[in-house]
């Protein structure tokens, strides 16, 4: 049964999720809950530098802050994979300007950003490399809303935020209840200026998120149910949103299966991928994090689907067919797994991003050193303890994704 795309519901977590075509309009209604429940008539503006007007939802958000009198002042310099020093600049200005919530508009950046933020907002006397560090734990945050632009990052659902910390080349995760976004919108009208390869990566994200928390050391009957809409739903959409960018069809749903990858990977955590991939993306800031993703889910299915067989051969059913849940299949269904993303169109690898065997050291060592990894890497569905022992298989997912498993 097909849904009525343009019927905005609630997507109810600890979030009120606006969801569907046109949601975007429920900006207005926001707005005046914050200044006429919540006594808030400043705002921080957190985005990038232009998607927030290509996207179209800049036509909606100023008006609606403009009708209910509700002062402005805007951080546009989110770049990809933001760093603490961005965090920091954006908390300086809402300070100066006396902010008293946060609106977080793009992708997982800026939005990671805008809720980084709302924490330095209350914390004064606190920095991004302090937060980042986890020199302390924030138990408030200002009121923060969440306007998503893209169908992969999940961040407007959950509780994480990321940023890098340059000089460290760390990329460290955090998680804290006071950044729950008080609310989101999630607009697929928005999302049809993604370019092609963004479509691609930010989906590969999504991918990750589940194949992840339905298979770490947490998982439950809930992380593999939402896995397994999940990959369904990423395997018919995502080749209708590459061949026809427009089709608002497509685009809900995977922007309906990110948000609800956010929610799966915010009860049971993350673990291998994202775990390796924050050093990649933090040594070259440039390497879009869902292809740094990409690049290494192949070799973590190979590790991990001897001892998650069969939840690793159900979820993935719609894009490898014919898995029967046995640990001998985990060369094949990586290889397979490796096969769909090329034919999706990703087909870069860890030596295509200008890696070499000689750096696998060094993101071994960032993974177990960075503030979290190590955590996440524990996590992982391993049947050993031993931080050496999953020292050497992080080694091998490094090596192995250096280069595609068919040449």
């Amino acid at each position: 049964m097909s849904e009525n795309i343009h019927k905005v519901f609630e997507l109810r977590c600890r979030t009120i999720d606006y969801f569907g075509v046109g949601a975007i309009k429920k900006i207005s209604d926001i707005i005046k809950d914050l200044k006429e429940n919540r006594g808030i008539d400043r705002v921080l503006i957190v985005t990038g530098k232009r998607s927030y007007k290509i996207s179209g939802a800049w036509d909606y958000v100023k008006p609606a802050l403009e009708e209910n009198k509700v002062e402005y002042v805007i951080y546009d310099k989110v770049g990809p994979n933001p760093t603490v020093d961005m965090v920091d600049e954006a908390a300086k200005l809402g300070r100066e300007f006396g902010a008293k919530a946060v609106i977080g508009i793009g992708g997982g950046s800026p939005q990671d950003t805008a809720k980084s933020a709302a924490i330095l907002l209350e914390y004064k006397d606190k920095n991004a490399r302090e937060l980042y560090e986890l020199k302390f734990k924030p138990v408030k945050a200002v009121p923060i809303v969440l306007i998503n632009l893209t169908h992969g990052t999940g961040t407007e659902v959950n509780r994480f935020a990321v940023a890098t910390i340059p000089e460290k080349n760390y990329k460290p995760a955090i998680a804290f209840e006071c950044i729950y976004p008080t609310y989101s919108i999630d607009d697929p009208s928005l999302t049809v200026k993604l370019p092609l390869d963004q479509t691609r990566y930010v989906t590969a994200d999504a991918l990750n998120h589940v194949n992840e928390a339905a298979t770490t050391v947490l998982a439950s009957p809930y992380s593999k149910l939402l896995a397994k809409e999940v990959v369904r739903l990423i395997a018919k959409y995502l080749p209708l949103a590459l061949s026809d960018p427009n089709n608002l069809t497509a685009r809900y749903y995977l922007l309906y299966a990110s948000a609800i990858a956010g929610i799966s990977f915010d009860n049971t955590l993350l673990h291998l991928t994202h775990a390796l991939e924050h050093p990649i993306s933090a040594v070259k800031p440039e390497v879009a994090h869902g292809l740094g993703l990409a690049v290494l889910m192949p070799a973590v299915i190979k590790y991990t689907y001897p001892y998650v067989a069969e939840t690793l051969a159900s979820i993935h059913e719609p894009i490898v067919p014919g898995l029967k849940g046995i640990p001998g299949e985990a060369e094949y269904a990586a290889k397979k797994i490796e096969e769909w993303l090329f034919n999706i169109g990703i087909t870069q690898k860890l030596s295509d991003l200008g890696f070499t065997e000689k750096d696998v050291d060094m993101l071994t060592k960032l993974a177990f050193e960075t503030p979290v990894l190590k955590d996440l890497i524990m996590l992982a569905p391993l049947p050993f303890e031993s931080i050496d022992k999953r020292r050497e298989i992080v080694k091998k997912i490094y090596m192995e994704s250096l280069y595609p498993y068919s040449k």
